[in-house]
């Protein structure tokens, strides 16, 4: 039997291993798995922590439906805080597969990251083709949407919509996500502005579905609301789990929220 932790950011929810003194290696198949909310551990994402040499932590995502993922910015916040109440430290970085995260202590359990520069290339994305990224037509079923797309080291399509409550985010979120556009596929997020201060954002999460928060997708909407002139340096991002402050400084967008531990547990893995 292996140890685990279940966490969640807001609702975006992650079965966290520790595989920095023993290794551990979890596949597509063993982590699909243990996602499962009815046969498994039951989770968003699966995180494995691993030993890095040039930073406090690698961090090893795989989403729930097997595939392994660049970065999460909820999940960062989770491996942050286990790192800072380990070490005693004020920050500590995690290496990702889309490069390193500087996370903060921002007090009372929370922690800010520094989730680095938004790219807005269609290469860098990766789209298939080049379109403006601040603003281009995404046909879908026949039906042309307006959107923006944004890469926080993964890639994001944003659709600015009158009102994200009533979004469609269940019926177009798979079909933008596996959209011919995206060749790694993508995440989709439908926002509405309520002031240069407020935004409200749902989320369908590339190889999770609907998800209650995702980190780098209210990165890359406050990017892509900034370039668009809609918003201030830091803005309130209302997601279905909760607040995340996002402040857009230097060119890189950080990003501060809580984090909580549900359980200690731990479970058989293949």
């Amino acid at each position: 039997m292996i140890p685990f932790l279940k966490m969640h950011g807001l609702g975006n929810d992650f079965a966290v291993f520790d595989a920095r003194k023993q290794a551990l290696v979890i596949d597509a198949a063993g982590a699909k798995q243990l996602c499962d909310r009815r046969r498994g551990i039951g989770c968003d994402q699966l995180i494995v922590i691993e030993a890095s040499g040039n930073a406090d932590a690698f961090m090893r995502i795989r989403n729930a439906d097997g595939d392994e993922v660049e970065t999460c910015g909820n999940a960062a916040r989770c491996v942050a805080r286990l790192l800072l109440d380990e070490s005693g430290k004020t920050s500590v970085t995690l290496m990702t597969l889309a490069g390193p995260l500087y996370c903060t202590d921002a007090g009372g359990g929370a922690v800010t990251v520094d989730m680095g520069a938004p790219e807005f290339g269609w290469q860098a994305i990766p789209l298939a083709e080049k379109v403006d990224t601040n603003r281009f037509t995404l046909q879908v079923e026949g039906e042309d949407l307006v959107a923006a797309a944004a890469s926080m080291g993964n890639p994001h399509c944003i659709l600015f919509v009158e009102d994200a409550d009533k979004a469609p985010v269940a019926t177009l979120g798979p079909r933008i996500e596996t959209h011919k556009l995206f060749p790694r596929r993508t995440n989709v997020e439908f926002v509405s502005v309520r002031d240069r201060g407020h935004l409200r954002m749902r989320v369908w999460e590339r190889g999770a579905g609907i998800t209650q928060a995702c980190g780098s997708g209210t990165c890359a909407v406050a990017a892509a609301a900034q370039r668009r002139g809609l918003i201030d340096d830091k803005v309130e991002v209302e997601l279905d789990g909760g607040i995340l402050h996002i402040e857009l400084k230097d060119g890189h967008v950080f990003m501060t929220g809580p984090v909580a531990l549900v359980y200690h547990g731990e479970v058989a893995v293949a």
